[in-house]
């Protein structure tokens, strides 16, 4: 499992019974996660919890607020730095978990000493985008909600990357590659981090288990002659590490072998040997 450990702003402070105790720059929010399945004796640290996102029994929930809490805020990751605010479905506007696709990115893209170009798919509100611009790679950011491509915009202004080439597009992502195909332009790098459900910005159907192969297998037309690296991430319950592998190793490594790995990334508790599963990956990275 890779860990998201080298942050500053934020901290799993404790876990019990369905709940996650989190720090992201001195607020505290309490919210659920389903991995939670053991109990604490730490029932100290709650007491001065800002916000707890309470779950319905009929679908969806809201947020209680204990104390008086900023509607929005910014927490850094080392040279990044994400506005934080409280959406109805339990979220934050960022995963601090995906640091550790970040500095994977990162780490990538200035060591391959050239210019790469980037296409981040179900690109979300940027942490992957803000990454790889700071890296120094041309990114195209695509997704079908056009507040979270505003919301990502933001992040891009809050990290001064907006001298940077960031192209920002509200489109079905599948509809997108398809237009990128026929316009033939292609990408060193491809990121994705579809949900197991969804529609697009005209309504399309997206389920994971019919569409996340034909969408990885359509991105391989669009792929330079000289990939970097193609990152799947997923939350997606039920599904394995190694389907991620098997997709790419059937698709992408069709037309240009490389390393194929996969796996858990996490979270861990601060003073503490626990650690908060949060999502699997697979990469498909050149072979140096």
């Amino acid at each position: 499992m890779l860990l998201a450990d080298n942050w500053k702003d934020y901290k799993i402070l404790d876990m019990k019974n369905g709940m996650k105790l989190e720090n992201w720059n001195n607020i505290l929010l309490s919210r659920p996660d389903p991995q939670i399945i053991w109990d604490s004796n730490h029932s100290d640290l709650w007491n001065n919890v800002n916000a707890t996102y309470h779950r319905s029994k009929t679908g969806g929930g809201s947020w209680e607020y204990n104390k008086k809490t900023k509607e929005r805020w910014t927490v850094k990751y080392k040279d990044l730095t994400f506005n934080i605010k409280l959406m109805g479905f339990k979220h934050t506007g960022l995963f601090p978990e995906q640091a550790v696709n970040w500095d994977y990115m990162i780490d990538k893209i200035q060591k391959s000493n050239r210019k790469i170009k980037v296409l981040n798919l179900f690109a979300y509100t940027g942490g992957a985008t803000c990454a790889c611009a700071y890296a120094g790679a041309d990114v195209v950011h695509v997704d079908s909600s056009r507040g979270m491509v505003d919301w990502a915009k933001e992040n891009i202004k809050s990290s001064n990357l907006e001298d940077r080439y960031v192209r920002f597009i509200v489109d079905d992502v599948i509809k997108f590659v398809q237009r990128e195909i026929r316009r033939e332009n292609k990408y060193d790098a491809i990121i994705m981090d579809p949900p197991s459900f969804g529609r697009g910005a005209n309504k399309e159907v997206w389920n994971i288990e019919d569409s996340l192969y034909k969408l990885v297998d359509l991105c391989t037309e669009v792929l330079s002659d000289d990939p970097l690296f193609f990152l799947i991430n997923s939350y997606t319950t039920g599904l394995s590490p190694k389907t991620l592998e098997n997709i790419l190793f059937l698709t992408v490594n069709k037309k240009n072998k490389g390393i194929i790995s996969s796996g858990e990334i996490g979270l861990p508790m601060e003073n503490s040997n626990l650690v908060l599963p949060c999502g699997i990956y697979g990469r498909w990275e050149k072979d140096e």
